[in-house]
């Protein structure tokens, strides 16, 4: 079998003129892209005294912003490109580009750069479009008036504060209310315990955001400040949550709207009425459900046979808990 083979015939005409010299070694550079190859070229094409940055030269040449960045980055990697920023004549601040045809060294590109004028762009502006000096339209500026209000009389009262009345030397001061706590205090360690423990009471309450915690944990921390029992605080959460089935979409929210007014903590020796067993209603979930009493790592709920206050768990005797225990065990 026969193999097709190509065959590359090369004509040239030497330009009469706007033609550069360039080594082959540029332009068959290993480790340069297509872009950046075009980019030095038309660089080095440009006349002398030309000022056009290289980012001017990729938009000309179309060259993308991404495949600028890595077109110049492979130059200044190869010695091709240098620059430096340096303030000049003014406060300006300047970045000098030096190109070159052959690759030069950080020293090389300093000394060269360092015999090269500083232009500004004052000094690049032509006459025709440097801005002249700005003339008031009508007379001179004159400073403000340094001599206070002109209209004020001295012995006016121009404060919009009332004036405090003055203080009998027998007369006694009453005390300042107590300020209510600050919204940037850090809330009780009580607190935080309580709202790390409000999503195991309801799977409604499952998704409450973790940046929330804090703001709640104020909120709950001016419920226990108020007389109100951690328990008092779990009741009205749980009342508050919708009994229809409704889904909680934004947990988080709810809690910030049951927690923010604060009720009236009851009397001692009262039971609070938040704490008070609630009639039981067909369509919802927690409204037979009661918090146990007993000692509990978490809270935990139970449904009672009657007016009890304990789960099964906590009446059951210890000694019948572990016999029990056992027989699952071994069953």
């Amino acid at each position: 079998m026969e193999s097709d083979s190509t065959v590359i015939y090369r004509h040239h005409i030497a330009p009469p003129r706007a033609f550069s010299q360039f080594s082959h070694d540029l332009i068959r550079h290993p480790r340069l892209s297509s872009d950046a190859v075009r980019l030095l070229i038309w660089q080095l094409s440009l006349p002398d005294g030309a000022r056009e940055s290289l980012s001017r030269t990729a938009e000309r040449a179309r060259i993308g912003a991404c495949a600028f960045t890595r077109a110049k980055r492979q130059l200044k990697e190869e010695g091709f490109v240098h620059e430096r920023r340096l303030q000049g004549p003014g406060g300006h601040w300047i970045t000098q580009q030096l190109v070159s045809n052959v690759p030069l060294s950080a020293v090389e590109a300093a000394n060269i750069l360092g015999r090269m004028p500083v232009h500004t762009p004052s000094a690049d502006a032509s006459p025709q479009v440097a801005p002249s000096p700005r003339i008031p339209t009508v007379g001179i500026p004159t400073p403000p008036p340094t001599d206070g209000h002109p209209k004020k009389d001295p012995g006016e009262n121009t404060s919009h504060r009332p004036a405090e009345p003055e203080r009998q030397p027998n007369q006694a001061s009453k005390p300042e209310p107590a300020p209510e706590m600050s919204e940037t205090h850090e809330p009780p360690e009580a607190a935080r315990v309580l709202v790390a423990a409000l999503p195991h009471l309801s799977p409604d309450l499952r998704r409450i955001p973790r940046g929330m915690h804090d703001e709640l944990a104020r909120l709950v921390a001016r419920w226990l400040a108020a007389g109100h029992t951690p328990t008092a605080v779990r009741t009205h959460v749980l009342r508050g949550l919708p009994d229809d089935g409704t889904p909680v979409h934004r947990p988080g929210g709810l809690l910030r709207y049951l927690l923010h007014d604060v009720s009236p903590a009851p009397a001692p020796g009262i039971t609070p009425v938040s704490e008070q067993p609630s009639p039981a209603r067909p369509s919802s979930r927690l409204a037979a459900l009661r918090e146990c009493e007993g000692d509990h790592v978490q809270a935990t709920l139970f449904r009672p046979a009657g007016d009890e206050t304990r789960c099964p768990r906590c009446l059951t005797p210890p000694s019948l808990r572990v016999a029990a225990g056992t027989a699952v065990r071994r069953t």
